[in-house]
Order: C-alpha cells, then structure tokens, then sequence
C-alpha cells in the first residue's frame, strides 16, 4: 500500500501557502518543533528577512502567526524568542489529542461499513514504516504523528481540522521532543501503537481510551518542560 506520511498532518509545511508570510511560518514553524531552531533562540525581523531574501514586512507576519501557535513569544524591539513549551501546555495539549482520538474510536461502530477497516489498514500501514525507522528518529518522529493524525481526521471534521491546524505545530514538537528523549526504544512506541490498533480492530473503545492515556503519560514524561 503506497502511504504518504503527510496525507493528515494537516501543518503548515505540508500544505501550500497563499502568501509569503505563510510560507515563511511554515518553514519556520518546521525548523522549530524539528528542534533545527533551538528554544531561547532569538528571530529578528531583519536577520530572517535577509536569510529568506524577502521584505520585513511579511516576516512581521509570520512572526505573529508563530507566536498564535504557541512557538515563539514577541517582545518590543527584540524579535521573537522560541519558546519552551510548560508542563501545564503539555498536560493540556495531550488531553485533547487523547480526547479526539478516544471520541473517533468510539463513533467507529455508528459509522459506515467498513470504516473501521479502512482506518485499521491505513494504520497499519504507517505502523509498518514507523517499525523501519527506528534508527531514524527524525523520521520515526513524523510518523508518530502521522499514526494519531490519522485517527483523529478519519471522520474529516472540519472543525477537527481547524483544531489541528491551531494546535498541530505545538503537538508534533511535543512529539519530537517524546521521540528524541526516547531514541534507542522507539520500538516501545511502536508497540503500544500496535495495541492501539489492537484496540480498535477488537471493538474495544474503552480500552483503546486506557491505552492512549497509558501511551501518552509514558511517551512524554522523559523530557524537560518549562514549569
């Protein structure tokens, strides 16, 4: 089955830009939650506007496209410094990634035939390359992500995607922050993904709601947030 890992990542790099400015808060936004543009690093109107060959004014643009994504924090006269995500935003953010994921999984029985196979295929699908990169974190990490995108836009909500579109920067950086912490195991993820998909192939809504708590208190205690 051929899988485009970015089919539901449903980000900013992965979609085309209208604008400049957009563009720029895509690759931007990337280099941030890839862990290319460290926390506490400064961007400055002028040095990002020389370093892309554009004006000021659609950096200024992006700039606070990134700080609506929770990525980057404006200070007057100073630029935008990349932030550290805290333990409340991370706590917060889980829970709503647990809490669509859960609700799709439990919806599956009142959908249409064979929609619950279709979502199992696919996942098993990216399951398989994630179990290939495991020596690769970078690309383990966009799959991961790519394994719960898939859950939570199988139903093709449109204010699910707005949600994803709003919240996805800041989630796939906290994924890559779990996988980074986590390199020489990731093939621990894989395997609670597999029980995962185990879950929802059983019919077993409640304890697919178990198991992605337990898969996400575990994947993403091992790495440093701001208090």
């Amino acid at each position: 089955m051929h899988l485009d890992p970015a089919a539901h990542l449903n980000l900013p790099w992965t979609t085309p830009a209208r604008s400049i400015a957009e563009r720029l808060a895509g690759e931007l936004a990337h280099r941030i939650v890839s862990g290319e543009t460290a926390p506490g690093t400064w961007l400055t109107e002028v040095d990002v506007a020389a370093g892309h060959g554009v004006s000021r004014t659609p950096v200024r643009e992006a700039l606070l496209t990134l700080q609506v994504w929770g990525l980057v924090a404006l200070a007057p006269k100073k630029g935008a410094m990349v932030t550290v995500p805290t333990a409340t935003e991370r706590d917060e953010l889980l829970s709503v990634r647990s809490m669509l994921e859960a609700d799709v999984v439990r919806r599956l029985d009142a959908a249409e035939a064979g929609s619950r196979e279709e979502l199992a295929t696919h996942l098993r699908a990216i399951l398989d390359r994630q179990r290939a990169t495991v020596a690769r974190p970078a690309e383990f990490a966009v799959l991961d992500y790519a394994f719960h995108a898939a859950i939570i836009h199988h139903e093709h909500s449109g204010v699910v995607a707005e949600i994803s579109r709003l919240l996805g920067p800041r989630l796939i950086r906290l994924t890559h922050l779990a996988v980074a912490s986590a390199a020489g195991r990731l093939d621990e993820f894989a395997d609670e993904h597999t029980a995962l998909l185990g879950a929802i192939e059983a019919r077993d809504p409640a304890g697919f709601a178990r198991l992605i708590e337990q898969h996400l208190a575990r994947g993403h205690s091992g790495y440093e947030v701001a208090r």
